[in-house]
C-alpha cells in the first residue's frame, strides 16, 4: 500500500494539472449529473413494516384510498380579537388555494367545522325535543288506551253476569250478539297497543340513537378547530398519501401560498410537517465553523496557500461526493438529512486527512528533502496512515445497512461515499496541489533552514518517560470524568423533535405553540385509531357501535378527545381520531400508544390499530432503539479487529476500544443532558427539552467510530513507530505522543470547528448530530487519545506489545509506518512487533 501510495504521489506531482483537471472533470460531471438526474428528497423518514404504516394502509384500503397524511395551517388574530367575516373568508379562499395543489385531497376550513358541529348540537337538541313530545304523545295515547281497555273490561263483566241469568231466554241472543261488539272492540284496542308498542320502540331506539349521537359530541368536545374566543383557528389539509410520501415541491408550494398569504389582521403559520426544507445545505453557522477551520490552519501553518489547501480540497471533495450521491436521489430514496451527513462529514475528514499529508510533507522538507521525493514519501506514509483511517470511517459507516433500517443504510452509504471521495483527495489532488505550491507550503524563514538541512535518518528518541503515579492519576481521572458525563445516556429517551424544537422565530414553531395555547398539546400529534369488527354493522349499529367505541377508548388514560371519522365500505371497519393530552414528543403520549395497542377490546370488536405521524414517529425510535445495541456491538468488535491488524497487539486494541466506548457513552450522555434535559439549553439554542433524535446515537456511533480510529491510528502509530526504531516502550509512547499530539489537536480542533458549526444549524434534525460528534470529538481526541491511552500504555510498558507469535505471523501487514518505503530505498527492514517486545523483554534490566 505504502509503495503504491508513493508511486501515485510521484506520479500526481509530475502530472499535477493532469490530476486537477481530472478532478475538475468529476465536479462538472458529478453537478451535471445531478441536475439531469436528481430527485426530490424526503422530508420525514420511516421504516416499512411497522405498525403505523400496517394500519395507515389498512385505513387507507378499507376507506377507499383515504389517507391519514395530515398537515395543519393554524390562522390567529394579530390583536387577539374575534375572526371578522372578511377575515374568515379570506381564510376560506387561501384553504381553496391549497386545495389545488396536487397531492391534497381536500382541506377543511375550520368555520365550516365549527358551523357544521353547532348544527349537529342543535340537530340533536331538536331531536331530543321531538322525542320527548313523542314520548307524551305516546304516554297520552297509553293512557286512552288504558281507559278504554278498563271500560270495555267493565261492560265485560256485566254482560258475562247478564247472560249467566239469562241463559235460555229470548235474551240471551240479544247478549250475545252484545259479547261480538265487544270482542270486536278489544281487537280494536289491542291493534292500538300494538301501534303504541311500535311506536315506543321506534321512539327508544331514537333515543338510544340520540344518546349515542351525544356520547360522540361529548367525546369530541375537546377536539376543537376554533379558540373559545375566536381569535385562533386551525385548518386541516387531508393529502391523499402518507404525510411522509409528500412530495418535497408539494409542501414547498403550500408553504409559498401560505407565504403569500395577504389576510388583514391574521397571522398564517405552519405546521411542522410542512415546512422542512433543505434548499440549503449549509447555512451561515457551518460557514462560521469552516471559517474557524481556516483560522486554525493559518495559526498552525503559518501560511497561508497549505492553509487554504485542506479547505479548498474538502470542498471539492464534497462537490463531488455529494453531488454524484444525489445524482441517484432520483431512484433511490433519501432524506432530507443525508446531503447534510455527507456535508458534515465531507468537510471535516476531507480538511484533516489533507492536512495529515501536508503536515508530513512539511516537516520532511525542513529537514531538507526534494519537493517531489516529499510528496511520494508523505503519501506512501501519512496517504497510507489517511487511506486507513478513512476505510475504518467508510467501514463504520456502511455497517449501518447491518441495522436493516433502510435509510439508515441509505445515510450511512452516502456518508461513507463522500469520506472515500475525501480519501481520494487527498492522496491524488493533494500531492498534486502540493507540487504546483512547492517550497511556498514552508514560510520564508523556513525555506532558509530546509536549505542547509541534510536528509537523513531520524535517530531514535528517547524521551524521559511519564512518571507511573501521574499515569495511574490520569488513568483515574479520565474514566471517571467520562463515566460522570455518560450517566444521563441511561435515561435517554429516543423520538423525532416536534414544532417546538424549532427555531423559536419560526413559523412551524409559532404553530406549534398557538396550537398548545389555545387548543391543547395533543393536537399537534393526533392519533388515529382503527377497529376491525366481528361482523358487518346494519345501518341503525353503526353510532351507537361507534359511541361504544369512543367511551372506551375515552377510559384510557391522557385520552382528551375522540371522534369519528371513516367507517370501511363493508360496514366492519371504524376509524377514529384521538387527541392525547399531550404532544406527540411527550412520554405520555408514548405510553398512550402502546396501552391502545394493549387494550382489550369492547364486544363486537375484534381489534385496534393506531396510526398517526406521533405513532410513526415512536415506532421509529423505537425499531432504531431496538437497532442501536447491535450495532454498537458490532463497531466495538470492528474495533478491536482493526486495531489488533493495524498495532499487531493484544492490549492496544483492548486499551483503544474501552477508550472509544468511553467517549461514546460520554458523547451520549452529553447529547442526552442538552437536548433531552435542557442543561445549558441557552448555550446551544434548546428551548423545549424533548426526546433525542432517535437515529441521532446510531449515526454518532458509526461516525465517532472511524474518527477515533484515526485519531489512535495517528498517534500511537508513532508510538509503535518510535517502538521499532529502538526506543524503549515507555519512552515510544512519549515520543509517539509528543510527534504526533500538535497535528492530531490541531485535526480534532478543526473537526469540532466543523461539527460544531452544525450545532446551531437551520435544521433541528442536524444539530444534535453536530453537538454530538464535536462533543465526542473533544473526548476522544483530548481525553482519551491524550490522556488515557499514553497513561494506560505506560503502565502496560512493553506487555502493550506483546502479541503471539503465531497470530503476528498469519496477520496481514498494512505498514501504516512505510517500512516498504525504508526497503525500497534499500534500508533495513525493521524487525516485526513480537520481535522486538521478545528483544526488550530480554534485555530490560530486573528492576525499575
Amino acid at each position: 500500500m505504502a509503495l503504491l501510495l508513493a508511486r501515485l504521489g510521484r506520479f500526481a506531482a509530475r502530472r499535477a494539472w493532469v490530476v486537477i483537471v481530472a478532478w475538475a472533470v468529476l465536479l462538472g460531471g458529478g453537478v451535471a449529473a445531478f441536475l439531469a438526474f436528481g430527485g426530490t428528497l424526503a422530508t420525514n423518514v420511516t421504516i416499512p413494516g411497522t405498525q403505523t404504516q400496517l394500519v395507515g394502509d389498512e385505513i387507507a384500503e378499507e376507506l377507499g384510498g383515504q389517507s391519514t397524511g395530515t398537515a395543519n395551517v393554524v390562522f390567529s388574530t394579530d390583536d387577539g380579537s374575534a375572526f371578522t367575516d372578511e377575515q374568515r373568508t379570506g381564510i376560506a379562499d387561501l384553504l381553496a388555494q391549497i386545495g389545488e395543489v396536487d397531492t391534497v385531497e381536500t382541506t377543511v376550513d375550520p368555520f365550516d367545522t365549527q358551523q357544521q358541529r353547532a348544527d349537529q348540537a342543535a340537530q340533536l337538541d331538536a331531536s331530543a325535543a321531538e322525542i320527548q313530545s313523542g314520548q307524551q304523545q305516546l304516554d297520552a295515547g297509553q293512557a286512552q288506551l288504558d281507559a278504554g281497555q278498563a271500560e270495555l273490561d267493565a261492560s265485560r263483566d256485566q254482560l258475562d253476569a247478564a247472560l249467566a241469568q239469562a241463559a235460555g231466554t229470548p235474551l240471551e241472543a240479544q247478549l250475545l250478539a252484545q259479547q261480538q261488539q265487544l270482542e270486536a272492540g278489544q281487537q280494536q284496542l289491542d291493534d292500538q297497543q300494538a301501534q303504541l308498542d311500535q311506536g315506543q320502540a321506534d321512539l327508544d331506539a331514537g333515543a338510544a340513537q340520540l344518546e349515542a349521537g351525544q356520547t360522540l359530541l361529548d367525546a369530541a368536545d375537546a377536539l376543537q378547530f376554533v379558540a373559545a374566543d375566536d381569535s385562533a383557528a386551525i385548518g386541516i389539509i387531508q393529502f391523499s398519501t402518507s404525510a411522509y410520501e409528500v412530495p418535497a415541491e408539494d409542501k414547498a408550494a403550500i408553504v409559498d401560498t401560505i407565504e403569500g398569504a395577504d389576510i388583514d389582521g391574521v397571522t398564517v403559520d405552519a405546521s411542522a410537517e410542512l415546512t422542512t426544507n433543505v434548499s440549503d445545505l449549509v447555512g451561515p453557522a457551518e460557514i462560521i465553523g469552516v471559517v474557524v477551520a481556516a483560522i486554525v490552519l493559518l495559526v498552525m501553518l503559518r501560511a497561508l496557500l497549505p492553509a487554504m489547501l485542506p479547505i479548498v480540497a474538502s470542498l471539492i471533495g464534497i462537490g463531488v461526493g455529494v453531488t454524484t450521491a444525489l445524482a441517484l436521489s432520483g431512484v433511490v430514496e433519501m432524506t432530507s438529512i443525508t446531503p447534510v451527513l455527507g456535508v458534515m462529514l465531507g468537510l471535516a475528514v476531507g480538511i484533516d486527512y489533507t492536512l495529515f499529508i501536508v503536515n508530513r510533507h512539511r516537516t520532511q522538507l525542513r529537514r531538507g528533502l526534494d519537493v517531489r521525493e516529499s510528496i511520494a514519501l508523505a503519501n506512501g506514509t501519512s496517504g497510507t496512515a489517511v487511506v486507513f483511517a478513512g476505510s475504518t470511517v467508510v467501514i463504520a459507516l456502511l455497517a449501518l445497512n447491518v441495522t436493516g433500517i433502510g435509510f439508515l443504510g441509505v445515510m450511512g452509504s452516502v456518508g461513507a461515499w463522500c469520506v472515500a471521495v475525501a480519501v481520494l483527495i487527498a492522496v491524488s489532488l493533494t500531492p498534486a496541489a502540493l507540487s504546483l505550491i512547492g517550497m511556498r507550503v514552508l514560510t520564508r524563514k523556513e525555506r532558509a533552514a530546509a536549505q542547509a538541512a541534510q536528509s537523513a535518518p531520524v535517530a531514535a528518541e528517547h524521551p524521559k518517560p511519564m512518571r507511573s503515579g501521574l499515569a495511574v492519576l490520569r488513568v483515574a481521572l479520565a474514566i471517571a470524568a467520562l463515566a460522570v458525563i455518560a450517566i444521563p445516556a441511561l435515561s435517554m429517551r429516543l423520538g423525532l423533535p416536534d414544532g417546538s424544537a424549532e427555531p423559536q422565530d419560526s413559523t412551524q414553531y409559532a404553530a406549534y405553540q398557538t396550537t398548545a395555547a389555545e387548543f391543547g398539546e395533543g393536537l399537534n400529534g393526533p392519533l388515529v385509531v382503527s377497529a376491525r369488527l366481528d361482523a358487518p354493522m346494519a345501518d341503525d349499529e353503526v353510532v351507537t357501535t361507534q359511541a361504544d367505541i369512543a367511551e372506551q377508548l375515552l377510559d384510557v388514560a391522557d385520552v382528551e378527545a375522540v371522534a369519528p371519522v371513516g367507517v370501511g365500505e363493508d360496514d366492519d371497519f371504524l376509524v377514529f381520531q384521538l387527541m392525547p393530552a399531550e404532544g406527540p414528543a411527550s412520554v405520555s403520549t408514548e405510553q398512550l400508544v402502546h396501552a391502545l395497542r394493549d387494550l382489550t377490546p369492547i364486544g363486537g370488536v375484534e381489534s385496534y390499530g393506531v396510526a398517526g405521524t406521533a405513532s410513526g414517529n415512536i415506532d421509529l425510535s423505537e425499531t432504531i432503539g431496538d437497532a442501536l445495541p447491535t450495532y454498537v456491538a458490532i463497531v466495538i468488535g470492528l474495533s478491536f479487529l482493526i486495531l489488533l491488524v493495524v498495532f499487531r497487539s493484544i492490549l492496544v486494541p483492548l486499551v483503544a476500544t474501552a477508550g472509544f466506548a468511553l467517549s461514546l457513552f460520554a458523547a451520549l450522555g452529553a447529547v442526552t443532558a442538552v437536548y433531552q434535559w435542557g442543561w445549558l439549553g441557552d448555550l446551544f439554542g434548546v428551548h423545549d427539552p424533548g426526546p433525542v433524535l432517535s437515529f441521532a446515537p446510531v449515526v454518532i456511533t458509526g461516525v465517532l467510530f472511524g474518527l477515533a480510529m484515526d485519531y489512535q491510528l495517528f498517534l500511537v502509530s508513532g508510538m509503535r513507530e518510535a517502538f521499532v526504531h529502538g526506543s524503549r516502550a515507555k519512552e515510544a509512547v512519549v515520543a509517539g505522543l509528543r510527534n504526533g499530539a500538535p497535528v492530531v489537536t490541531a485535526a480534532a480542533i478543526i473537526m469540532i470547528s466543523v461539527f460544531g458549526g452544525f450545532v446551531f444549524s437551520h435544521m433541528s434534525m442536524v444539530r444534535p448530530f453536530g453537538f454530538g460528534l464535536a462533543i465526542g470529538v473533544l473526548f476522544d481526541a483530548f481525553v482519551v487519545r491524550m490522556v488515557l491511552i499514553p497513561a494506560a500504555m505506560h503502565l502496560l510498558g512493553r506487555s502493550a506489545w506483546w502479541i503471539p507469535r503465531w497470530l503476528d505471523r498469519i496477520l496481514p501487514n498494512v505498514d501504516v509506518e512505510g517500512s516498504s518505503l525504508e526497503r525500497d530505498a534499500g534500508r533495513q527492514a525493521h524487525p516485526t512487533t513480537a520481535e522486538l517486545a521478545a528483544q526488550e523483554v530480554r534485555s530490560a534490566p530486573t528492576k525499575g
